[in-house]
């Protein structure tokens, strides 16, 4: 019975596994990215001078508020993100205008300013790190409901194939320290089981934590079991779950209150370790305004409590806690742990790193499931039927192809030109047409010189882009190391590190591609060195994986 179970486990394994696993690639890939979302920021527009020294707080405040009320005077809600931080070096503002009486919203927008002139960065249009983080989980394209239903399911299935994947192997821990390379699916077995377990509790957070951020996409009704049904359960449950001030403008013109002294109160109350604040005016310059401060906080709980003041008095009116009961701050903890805002720069590697162990668990279970299956196929029926064949060439197109695509939007930040119309929505384009090109490319070619061709490319698509950041600006690996410039100086020194790991994957299957071509006896009649046509023939038939 025992028995049984497990290997009804190892069916759902598989299969939770395979059905989505190229949407998990994506997620996996680009979210693990968007760990370093600030420094790709930074990198992507060069023009942007290194941090310096920041003018007083007062200053900043002022001139963020003259752009404000120069950009968007009528707007509901006005946010200014004061530099001080990892995620937010420099100033920002955003605006946020009220619905429209037919129900259409007003164009929001915002800005990254001088803190000193208070006028807009000179820097290039681009997608950014932002790009990478929100694409793994809004798919880019696709409506916000569709993305999130999507990406929902895809984590549901994988936390059930972990799940699964731990009651399979019985002897997990075992096999972590097992590893036997050249032996064809034993070896990818030994790969996935290794990156498994080494990632496994990365995974299990991660999935988790990703599936309480659509706990209420994917299962509304928890409001009305919970909270009552309708308005009155609605409310309840924002009034828990989703911070805000509700607050109608009084249509009064009234002057906004200094904020400077009640950034020195919430200092006074948070101390003056705290770097960084966000403030949020609702209502600007009307008698019912509103200021709340917040801050940011390096610790999992991801919210810090709000300070909400009287925007015209200056009055402090109520300190909204950063969580109002026990469930919020657990999903605080989740959401913050998810995320990883609080780490610092050591474990924020760490992050990037199990984030790709995780591909990589994904990418040798994919490769697993094909090779276990054309070896059955060739034995049984002599050839792949055509789902093995379609899940081969995806394999190809993703597993490479979608690095490559991403070594392609770092291309286009250097080589599209700078007053190209929608430049930044072309950057992300441009991600979208060479994946397309790539998963064309391995339904065109062999699948054993798809895999190889399709690594040397990555390789070279990694490796030479600090040449060309060399070639397009003066921020090269030599001038970022000498000025102690380690945003842009690792971001070269990781694309290089890539590119060695995709050219030595390159060469090793090319090696094993003329090994398994050498091995092929020669046909009947064949004369001894064999035409250029038969050794075509053999490589092509060749698998290197």
């Amino acid at each position: 019975m025992k028995e049984y179970f497990r290997q009804s486990m190892d069916w759902l394994h598989t299969w939770t596994g395979l059905v989505v696993s190229w949407v998990l690639l994506f997620i996996f890939l680009t979210g693990t990215a968007g760990y370093f979302d600030t420094e790709i920021d930074r990198w992507m527009q060069p023009e942007v001078p290194a941090v310096a020294a920041q003018p007083p707080t007062e200053q900043i405040v002022a001139v963020a508020l003259a752009r404000l009320r120069q950009q968007a005077p009528a707007a509901e809600r006005w946010f200014i993100h004061l530099p001080g931080d990892r995620s937010e070096p420099s100033l920002r503002i955003r605006w946020q205008s009220a619905q429209a009486a037919d129900g259409t919203r007003a164009v929001n927008g915002n800005e990254q300013l001088d803190s000193a002139s208070g006028l807009p960065t000179a820097a290039r249009a681009t997608g950014g790190g932002q790009f990478l983080y929100k694409m793994h989980y809004r798919l880019h394209y696709l409506s916000k409901d569709v993305a999130y239903w999507t990406v929902g399911v895809a984590t549901m299935f994988m936390l059930v194939a972990l799940i699964t994947g731990i009651i399979v192997h019985k002897q997990i821990f075992v096999d972590f320290f097992t590893f036997r390379p050249g032996k064809g699916q034993r070896t990818w077995l030994d790969a996935h089981n290794v990156l498994s377990v080494l990632s496994l509790p990365f995974q299990l957070m991660i999935t988790y934590s990703g599936l309480i951020f659509f706990s209420i996409t994917l299962m509304p009704l928890i409001v009305a079991a919970y909270y009552a049904p309708g308005e009155p359960g609605r409310q309840s449950f924002r009034s828990e779950f989703e911070r805000g001030i509700e607050v109608k403008p009084a249509g009064i013109a009234a002057p906004l209150t200094p904020i400077a002294p009640l950034l020195n109160l919430a200092q006074a109350r948070w101390g003056a370790d705290v770097q960084q604040y966000r403030i949020e005016i609702r209502h600007p310059d009307d008698a019912n305004a509103r200021i709340s401060l917040r801050h940011a906080i390096d610790s999992p709980s991801h919210y810090s409590e709000v300070l909400v003041f009287d925007g015209v008095s200056g009055a402090l009116l109520t300190i909204q806690p950063a969580a109002a009961s026990n469930a919020k701050a657990v999903r605080n903890v989740f959401i913050g742990l998810h995320v990883g805002r609080f780490a610092d720069t050591l474990l924020r590697w760490l992050y990037f790193a199990f984030g790709l162990l995780g591909s990589g668990m994904i990418a040798t279970g994919l490769v697993l499931w094909a090779v276990k299956r054309r070896q059955r196929a060739e034995q049984q029926n002599g050839a792949a039927h055509f789902g093995l064949r379609l899940v081969e060439r995806l394999n190809i197109g993703t597993i490479v192809g979608l690095p490559i695509a991403i070594a392609a939007y770092f291309w286009a930040n250097r080589l599209l030109p700078l007053d190209l119309p929608q430049r930044g929505a072309w950057e992300v384009h441009v991600v979208f047409i060479v994946w397309a090109i790539m998963l064309l490319h391995a339904t065109l070619r062999p699948p054993s010189r798809a895999w190889i061709e399709q690594f040397g490319l990555a390789a070279a698509a990694f490796a030479l882009l600090p040449v060309l950041n060399a070639i397009t600006t003066d921020r090269h690996l030599a001038h970022s190391i000498a000025a102690d410039d380690w945003v842009f100086a690792g971001f070269d020194l990781t694309m290089l590190g890539l590119g060695v790991v995709f050219l030595w994957s390159a060469r090793k299957l090319a090696r094993r591609a003329h090994t398994a071509v050498l091995a092929t006896p020669l046909k009947p009649g064949s004369a001894v060195n064999g035409s250029a046509m038969l050794a075509d023939e053999r490589a092509n038939q060749a698998n290197p994986l």
